[in-house]
């Protein structure tokens, strides 16, 4: 029976040229422009340039870049070629980065310039890499690619890793001529995303060439109401699923333009980026519009911003009261998955109930079941599962795990939620996170959202740790607000005001910061080992 063609680079920029949008601006920001019609030729040209050195269909292709053109390019060009495009954190260190390598078997790793040391150490761990290719210039404190044979003009891989730049390949595939895309089709193996690792060992998340329209036609063209007049910036990066959506399938998918900014977000840079940039739509998550109202971004800024979202972990309703009260901008907030692709329960604009995470996007089908795997009734916990076309295939070369957590159709994504009469579903943290205090369950953000709410406290996260007497309690770690000069008496005496006693913490110990993942999510396994040896000590 044949199979529909379906390519997700010709989705995302062919069918917008075709569509008369080829001089729409298609990318901007710090590190260069490019229309829809230039960044159309640029990847079919970087896509032909793979193909001239020997990268197969199929084939998984190492991905450490910053957001910039050029790695936007690389990404549409292995999805063109239908090659695999793994992009990696650009956090890890050269060890970590060797790990992932060596797990997917890749062959290139493509670098952009900030990026090529850590790169290289991770090809030496690695002995199936054969090339390493950098994307763009060097900037100040970058670095160009080493002296060597360029894989733009190489006959295939020798026996030692090759160096060369993206320019070479693009410059080979120009000699070849534009590469066609390949017959992919909507299942066909598009790239992986790694989970962030904050449970565990980071696993990649396999998904396919469809499951990109999916999230597009579902939370950014239902929910987003994106256009083609729309600018995207998004705090979170390229390398992690939410970022890739944002700043990638969102805006190519209706014609937009997407800001990009290579370096690491911070809110002076959100703030130059809002200013120069004007963007409509903006992306981020709960620590980081906390850090925007901590910085005292100034209200001007965001003048162009018709909406704002939030993932990654549930934005505290007062940090929503809070920003939208100060800027005038409506933060949505939702949940999503690096298993799910994206946002799969969201908020509405207008519509924002603070506090939770919305209702279910049109797409999908959202279930909360208990360790039996009963529905839970209304306003009863229960763990989360999710059905939906964005789903990934499943783990690489993980078994057991893909058997746990993809249920046949269903997702179960580690998270417990309670969902009320109308639909609106209310995290109550991770799965694991639930912490059993004399006997009754206590949700951590319930505790957090309690405490965000006292002036002295700028970040908390709520954790269980069990003392000498076997017995478990609730301790919160708070990082002080400027100027915040709360005791531990009296965050307590806060939470005995606003919570049921058995929730309360029983100890509150202060950091200088929380712990974070490169996607900015707690990482709470981190947060509990510094609880154990701070009370351990006592």
């Amino acid at each position: 029976m044949p199979v529909e063609s379906f390519n997700a680079s010709v989705y995302l920029v062919d069918r917008q040229v075709e569509a008369g949008r080829g001089d729409h601006l298609a990318v901007t920001g710090p590190a260069g422009s490019l229309t829809y019609s230039e960044l159309a030729e640029q990847v079919a040209h970087v896509a032909a340039g793979f193909q001239a050195i020997g990268v197969r269909p199929e084939e998984r292709v190492m991905v450490v870049g910053s957001d910039r053109p050029e790695t936007l390019v690389t990404i549409l060009a292995l999805l063109r070629m239908g090659a695999i495009a793994v992009p990696v954190s650009t956090m890890c260190n050269g060890v970590e980065l060797g790990e992932l390598l060596r797990d997917t078997r890749a062959r290139v790793v493509v670098a952009t310039p900030e990026f090529t040391g850590t790169a290289r150490e991770a090809v030496s761990a690695a002995p199936e890499a054969r090339a390493l290719i950098v994307a763009g210039d060097a900037g100040p404190g970058g670095a160009g690619p080493a002296a060597g044979p360029d894989p733009g003009v190489a006959d295939g891989f020798g026996a030692a890793t090759e160096v060369g730049s993206l320019a070479g390949i693009e410059a080979a595939g120009r000699e070849s001529g534009p590469a066609q895309p390949y017959d992919t089709w909507f299942d066909s193996p598009g790239f992986w995303l790694y989970t962030s690792g904050t449970t565990g060992t980071p696993k990649g998340a396999m998904h396919r060439h469809g499951s990109i329209a999916r999230v597009c036609e579902t939370y950014a063209h239902q929910v987003l109401g994106i256009t083609p007049e729309d600018r995207c910036y998004s705090a979170a990066k390229l390398f992690f699923a939410y970022g890739l959506g944002n700043s990638l399938f969102f805006p190519l998918s209706v014609g937009a333009t997407t800001i990009l900014d290579p370096a690491r977000a911070t809110p002076a840079g959100a703030v130059a980026r809002l200013e120069e940039d004007r963007p409509t739509l903006l992306f981020a998550g709960p620590a980081f519009f906390a850090a925007l109202l901590n910085a005292d971004a100034p209200e001007a800024a965001f003048a162009s911003v018709r909406l704002a979202t939030s993932a990654g972990e549930a934005l505290p309703a007062e940090i929503y009261r809070w920003f939208t009260t100060r800027y005038g901008v409506d933060i949505i907030d939702g949940l999503g998955t690096t298993e799910a692709l994206h946002i799969f329960v969201s908020n509405r604009p207008g519509q924002a109930r603070p506090g939770t995470s919305g209702t279910v996007v049109p797409g999908y089908q959202v279930k909360l079941v208990n360790d039996k795997g009963v529905p839970a009734a209304a306003g009863q916990p229960g763990q989360m599962m999710v059905c939906g076309d964005s789903i990934a295939t499943g783990y690489w070369c993980r078994t057991a795990t893909t058997r746990q957590v993809f249920e046949g159709e269903w997702l179960r994504t580690g998270d417990t939620y309670t969902c009320s009469e109308d639909g609106f579903y209310t995290c109550l943290g991770r799965t694991n996170d639930m912490i059993k205090a004399g006997g009754i369950w206590v949700s951590p953000t319930e505790v957090e959202a309690r405490l965000i709410q006292h002036s002295s406290v700028a970040e908390c996260a709520v954790v269980g740790y069990r003392g000498a007497d076997g017995l478990e309690q609730v301790v919160a770690c708070v990082v002080p607000a400027a100027g915040g000069a709360a005791g531990a008496g009296e965050l307590i005496e806060f939470c005995r005001e606003g919570l049921a006693h058995f929730k309360q913490p029983r100890e509150v110990l202060t950091l200088e910061g929380l712990p974070k993942t490169a996607t900015g999510k707690i990482q709470r396994v981190v947060v509990r080992e510094i609880v154990a040896d701070r009370l351990r000590k006592r």
